[in-house]
């Protein structure tokens, strides 16, 4: 049994990432590939499947606690070309997209983005997401891998629905351009002499179309890690030669591992781990995003529920644990003192920038306090 240091996680907070959560040694043939495969391998990455797909969970003889500090104190490369990046067309796409998820997309500024939710009927979280509102004809939105084939039936249901009353909005699958994302303290400083523009302007959660490398590229600068970074759309024939760029820079290749263990310790949710189909954004501690005016129109999946919720307060809640023994692992029981299950870990790992184990449980709101002590089975 393992005791823990309760400690509230505030904005979000896989399982053990040096037991490798979640990942098995794949075979490429029977995965899919991003563009920068070969690249990786290259590069002697360990290749791992990952949502369907064989990802680098690190490179070479980088250990994943060294690669996470790389990115925490200098700066690390991350290939995220299997999330969904799609765009959402034609002039009612703004109303469209806000029946879905929760975010204020119509009081966006152009060229801004915000961390939403898709939410279902009874208010449980579809999928994480980022929706940009660009100065083009068109919504730019970035959803998780391990999602896909959800959000796009999803999309495509309610998109059938929406038209059929008279609706103008088309969907756009961005299947020619890689994703990857540039993280750490030392970003701005490796990527500025190789952009066209000024990074400083590029605030958090905006994004703009620039060169970078000569490559015409969308950059927006945001990311998983805790740290400044940006996420860098590039077109699939210049993926390599981006990345190569961005090495020969000075940026670390970083692999899921890290990316995990990155966002743990910085308090940043996994779906499926952390957040589901079953967990509404009030008990996982995302009331922030759901935008004022939409608690106001109340017009998203959910709304009832979520609301009423946010009002009266939620039953359970989700925290992050400060640990003295080992790393728990998904699914172990919380205990209360008295040796009762009271919740469930999930996530666990070695935070090491804080040189101490940290996880994630739900656990009943009448316990969810700052310096409650519990256990872990």
């Amino acid at each position: 049994m393992t005791k823990f240091l309760m400690n509230i996680v505030r904005r979000g907070w896989v399982s053990d990432m040096y037991q490798v959560r979640n990942f098995s040694l794949s075979n490429a043939r029977s995965l899919h590939t991003t563009v920068l495969h070969d690249f990786h391998v290259a590069n002697e990455g360990k290749m791992v499947e990952f949502a369907g797909y064989s990802m680098p969970v690190q490179y070479g003889k980088v250990g994943i606690a060294t690669s996470h500090k790389q990115v925490r104190n200098h700066c690390g490369l991350f290939d995220v070309s299997h999330m969904l990046q799609s765009k959402l067309h034609g002039k009612d796409r703004i109303k469209f997209i806000e029946g879905l998820i929760v975010g204020d997309i119509e009081g966006l500024a152009n060229n801004t983005g915000t961390l939403s939710l898709f939410t279902n009927d009874k208010g449980g979280i579809i999928d994480d997401l980022i929706c940009s509102k660009t100065d083009k004809d068109y919504l730019y939105v970035v959803s998780n891998a391990g999602c896909k084939e959800k959000d796009l039936q999803h999309l495509r249901e309610h998109l059938a629905s929406f038209k059929a009353g008279g609706g103008d909005a088309e969907l756009e699958i961005i299947d020619d351009h890689g994703l990857v994302a540039v993280q750490g303290p030392e970003m701005a400083k490796i990527l500025q002499p190789l952009v066209e523009g000024d990074l400083s302007q590029l605030y958090f959660m905006t994004t703009q179309e620039m060169k970078v490398a000569g490559i015409p590229c969308r950059v927006t600068r945001c990311g998983y890690t805790g740290e400044d970074g940006v996420e860098i759309s590039v077109p699939n024939n210049k993926a390599v030669e981006l990345c190569e760029t961005l090495v020969g820079a000075g940026v670390h290749l970083a692999g899921l591992g890290a990316r995990d263990s990155l966002r743990l310790e910085a308090g940043l949710c996994l779906y499926g781990n952390d957040i589901d189909d079953d967990t509404t954004p009030i008990e996982a501690g995302l009331a922030w995003t759901i935008g004022k005016r939409r608690r106001q129109t109340a017009d998203f999946l959910g709304a009832e529920i979520i609301l009423k919720q946010l009002k009266e307060k939620p039953k359970r809640r989700r925290v992050g644990l400060v640990c003295s023994g080992p790393p728990p692992r998904a699914h172990c029981p919380v205990l209360d003192a008295d040796g009762s299950q009271v919740g469930e870990v999930t996530s666990g790992c070695p935070a090491p920038s804080l040189g101490m184990n940290v996880a994630m449980a739900y656990v009943p709101a009448a316990v969810a306090k700052v310096g409650t002590e519990l256990s872990v089975q």
